[in-house]
């Protein structure tokens, strides 16, 4: 369902939009559809429906999104820290940040094949 004045939608670059498919395809089981070569609209689930109202897309560019650049950081949620991590380790994403705490839980940060970087926290041990 679609709330008022809430964010709906991120886009990303993507230097290598097949393998940055394939990564959150793999890790995080998003659903792609292309629109021509250079764009990739994404959702949570398989039947293309988000429950959290998050969809995106990635569109073909040179360019990243870094927090060192003062690009916005995208946290995703995760009950198994450690599990998601090896998860995003084995399908050739690079731990930037290795976990730590702070106040409410555990996270890491993690750059996807494209040169993105992303988060993911957890509120359990």
């Amino acid at each position: 369902m679609l709330k008022h004045e809430t964010i709906n939608y991120l886009e990303f670059p993507a230097k290598d939009l097949a393998a940055t498919k394939a990564f959150f395809s793999q890790v995080f089981h998003w659903s792609f559809e292309d629109y021509g070569d250079e764009y990739s609209a994404f959702s949570e689930s398989a039947n293309g429906q988000s429950a959290t109202g998050m969809m995106g897309g990635f569109y073909q560019a040179d360019l990243m999104s870094t927090t060192a650049k003062g690009g916005a950081l995208v946290v995703l949620y995760s009950e198994k820290l450690e599990q998601t991590q090896a998860k995003i380790e084995q399908a050739g994403g690079a731990i930037v940040r290795p976990i730590f705490s702070f106040p409410g839980g555990r996270r890491f940060h993690f750059i996807e094949p494209s040169g993105n970087e992303f988060a993911v926290w957890s509120d359990r041990s």
